[in-house]
């Protein structure tokens, strides 16, 4: 289960909430597990923890992984309620912020009411943008009700970046396919188009550089831009793919996710066919076994399987299969200007929406040192550590004229996965000197002593006294 030696697990809630979902009693489960009908009301009331046996034995007559039991789902959501709750938008009168413990009593016991109370913030802080669009008459045009990138963005996070049913079609593909040979792929994946649907890949003129694919249903042919790589155009040859042969399959994902609109419905498609694509090109199994083999080398990886460093950093954001899970690591993509393009996370670390994120993260300060990756061990506010790597990547860039962008690339993990990573030799990863203290944004980071801030810390009155200059920006002098 990927837990610290000695770490109780106490899931009364989701106990309970199985056993009724199954219409059973506290003495019909009692009988199925094999323990007595008090030792279990004890476990239903928090009183006793789940043993390794007993969680085990639950798992088996419920038909679910242990990994249900897992705190992280838990961490996560009282995560996005603290996060909520210190929106000054939602502040909440008493003497300071809600305690970090009293979150989390509430994202175990009542989930529900947790989950209901950050989708209500989400909303009101989707109403209060569009309202300041509406103030502005230049940004009505094109005004949606939401914005669906973030909304897709939260469906993936919700499925902790894994698609089983997607994982296990792409490798029966990959295997019928014969695609691990390397350097083959986009060869094989031209003539499996042209051989089953009459798809004809051509090269694009250079005029239409800026398209890197483009499909005419009408005429059979696709177009591939001049200056894709062999990775890359293996990669938008396997998306075409999956949008051809496994639409049903992607359709049912998206019918799930309940989206509210048909842009955000569109999107969630085209990424989960992307999604299929890196799971055709690194199949699961062998990906996963030679990850692990390389001690999560990235560059190692980009030349076994023939593909790009985001794409393998994307890739090992999704390795989440029961019974075969890899380092179950965050996985984002930067501008210079602190604009988040790309979040997906297997862990409960949190991605700010409200404001800008932390300038102290490595992942701001690759930018400095382009090409070379980066590591740091940092802390949050509630004191979980964290691994991280990053690094630059550039897109675009050939011909004079032509249009370049540069964001910086990473990936986390919980700082107990660290030494599974090459990055990790020869760090002090636990001593207190070589850990960084980052923060949700300034916006709802209550860290008062970084001399980085930008906005004032949440929980605290702000000092003004013109007789006083301080390092920290936005001193406090009291809890509110």
């Amino acid at each position: 289960m990927g837990r610290p030696a000695g770490r109780k697990i106490y899931a009364h809630a989701k106990l309970r909430r199985l056993r009724r979902e199954r219409g059973m009693n506290q003495v019909e489960l009692a009988r199925a597990l094999g323990l007595s009908t008090s030792y279990l009301n004890q476990i239903e009331h928090s009183r006793r923890p789940l043993t390794a046996p007993v969680l085990l034995r639950i798992a088996e007559v419920f038909g679910v992984d242990p990994e249900f039991f897992s705190e992280a789902g838990e961490e996560r959501l009282a995560t996005d309620l603290r996060a909520a709750l210190l929106d000054e938008a939602c502040a909440i009168p008493g003497p300071g912020p809600v305690p970090q413990e009293e979150l989390a009593d509430v994202a175990r016991d009542h989930p529900e009411v947790a989950r209901a109370l950050v989708a209500l913030h989400q909303r009101y802080r989707d109403v209060s943008e569009r309202v300041v669009a509406l103030a502005s008459p230049e940004d009505t045009a094109g005004l949606l009700p939401a914005e669906p990138h973030d909304e897709v963005r939260d469906f993936f996070y919700a499925h902790h970046n894994h698609f089983a049913a997607l994982e296990a079609q792409a490798e029966r593909t990959a295997e019928a396919l014969d695609l691990g040979r390397v350097g083959r792929a986009a060869q094989t994946l031209t003539g499996h188009l042209w051989t089953w649907h009459g798809i004809k890949v051509l090269q694009a003129g250079p005029e239409r550089s800026a398209d890197a694919r483009r499909f005419d249903a009408d005429s059979g042919v696709l177009l591939l831009s001049p200056w894709l790589g062999e990775g890359q155009r293996a990669f938008q040859l396997a998306t075409q793919l999956a949008l051809l042969e496994h639409g049903p399959l992607l359709a049912g994902a998206v019918d799930a996710a309940d989206l509210s609109s048909p842009q955000a419905r569109g999107l969630a498609r085209i990424g989960l066919a992307n999604y299929f694509a890196g799971a055709l090109l690194m199949p699961y199994t062998l990906f996963h076994a030679t990850a692990e083999r390389l001690r999560y080398d990235i560059e190692l990886l980009q030349a076994r399987f023939g593909v790009g460093f985001e794409t393998v950093c994307h890739r090992l954001s999704t390795l989440q299969r029961t019974g075969n899970r890899g380092v179950p690591f965050s996985f984002l993509r930067a501008d210079r200007a602190g604009n988040i393009s790309k979040r997906q996370s297997a862990t409960d670390f949190h991605f700010s929406r409200l404001g800008g994120t932390c300038p102290l993260w490595t992942v701001y300060e690759a930018f400095s040192s382009p090409g070379r990756v980066l590591t740091q061990v940092a802390e949050m506010p509630d004191g979980k550590k964290y691994f991280w790597i990053a690094r630059t990547v550039t897109r675009g860039g050939f011909g004079h004229h032509a249009p370049r962008a540069e964001f910086a690339v990473a990936l986390g993990c919980e700082l107990r996965h660290a030494p599974r990573l090459v990055y990790a030799e020869g760090i002090a990863l636990h001593d207190p000197r070589a850990t960084t203290p980052i923060g949700l944004g300034c916006r709802i980071c209550e860290r008062q002593d970084c001399a980085q801030r930008a906005r004032p810390p949440a929980g605290g009155i702000l000092a003004v006294d013109p007789d006083l200059r301080t390092h920290v920006p936005y001193p406090v002098i009291a809890d509110r």
